[in-house]
């Protein structure tokens, strides 16, 4: 007997014994109904017969407001090879496709294939590489499971152009078997989070100094404008005696100030801490769920690619990028600084 037999039952029951025994009441106490109830059922009773007792099913859910299957599908998508991106950039990348959908909308989507945080997409993503036959080794994925749990604030910095003001920080990546320990330098211009990274083995004035040499400094020379100061932890890659210490030497010869944060307040440096956590969600815990690396040179060149995307597509929301991607950002606060150069010849 189905549940909605044994229902249409006991209701025909109440009846009966309300009838056998003349008390309304009695019967109601017996059966475990309230006395409306019993007089609903009576009334349905007289109007419709049996079939008026049985259970009316809840009409369907109005799905107008759903997203289309096809937009549907995209955000899945996009959620496995892309997990680290929230609903707002989401729905940015799809609108760039054509695909209108409200942030609101991406997160409806991930609660309904239970995708809503960043562990349960990167589970997926993990899925997926998993029955397309990637294998991960028990402590990449340790590894890659570990993450960061301090949320550090990103302080104001006051910037007014690009190249009034860069950050410098150094990355710890990881381990490589056959290479040894990763660390990655990076720049990022405070104005219009254009980002710079290079992979080394160690961490020393000499990396710190070759990444500003061979990829900061010629980016600023091709725009045509300068870097004017720096801003640095007081890490030893970065500090020293000035007339022997070989970034510190470096950013005499380019004419470069050099500031550095409080003692013990990395959020001073805020900006490099939170490019940081953008380029280990975006692209490491993502790359080494893909791809096992064995070389240096094999990392740098996802990396790079990856900074590309960065700089030249991704949409940006910090406070002088609106929306806009870094690159684009750079080249219209080239304007500013060209006002500013005038202003101080005059």
């Amino acid at each position: 007997m189905t549940t909605e037999q044994k229902i249409i039952k006991n209701k025909i029951g109440l009846l009966n014994l309300a009838k056998e025994l003349g008390n309304v009441s009695r019967a109601c106490k017996v059966m475990g109904y309230s006395r409306d109830t019993f007089y609903r059922y009576q009334q349905l009773s007289k109007e419709g017969g049996l079939d008026a007792l049985m259970e009316k099913s809840r009409r369907k859910p109005n799905l107008h407001n759903r997203v289309a299957p096809e937009i549907e599908a995209a955000v899945v998508q996009m959620a496995t090879e892309q997990p680290a991106l929230g609903q707002v950039r989401v729905s940015n990348e799809l609108l760039k496709k054509g695909m209108h959908v409200s942030a609101a909308g991406v997160r409806c989507v991930w609660l309904r294939n239970d995708l809503e945080t960043f562990k349960k997409r990167l589970g997926a993503l993990e899925r997926k590489m998993a029955d397309e036959g990637g294998v991960l080794t028990e402590a990449q994925v340790a590894a890659l499971e570990k993450k960061r749990h301090d949320d550090e604030a990103c302080g104001e910095i006051e910037t007014e152009h690009p190249g009034y003001l860069g950050s410098q920080d150094t990355f710890y990546v990881g381990t490589l078997k056959g290479v040894g320990r990763i660390y990655q330098q990076t720049f990022v211009d405070t104005y219009s989070k254009t980002g710079f990274g290079k992979l080394y083995t160690a961490k020393t004035p000499i990396t710190a100094a070759d990444l500003l040499n061979d990829r900061v400094l010629p980016f600023f020379e091709a725009k045509g404008i300068t870097l004017s100061r720096i801003l640095t932890d007081r890490g030893t890659e970065f500090c020293g005696r000035l007339d022997a210490h070989p970034y510190e030497l470096f950013l005499a010869v380019n004419d470069i100030d050099h500031t550095k944060t409080k003692v013990k307040s990395p959020q001073t440096n805020g900006i490099c801490e939170r490019f940081h956590k953008t380029v280990l969600q975006e692209f490491y815990q993502v790359a080494f769920r893909k791809k096992l690396y064995r070389t240096l040179e094999e990392l740098q060149t996802d990396l790079d690619a990856w900074l590309i995307d960065y700089n030249e597509r991704r949409t940006h929301q910090g406070k002088m990028c609106c929306g806009r991607t870094p690159l684009e950002t750079f080249d219209d606060g080239i304007r500013i600084w060209r006002d500013k150069q005038l202003g101080q010849a005059a």
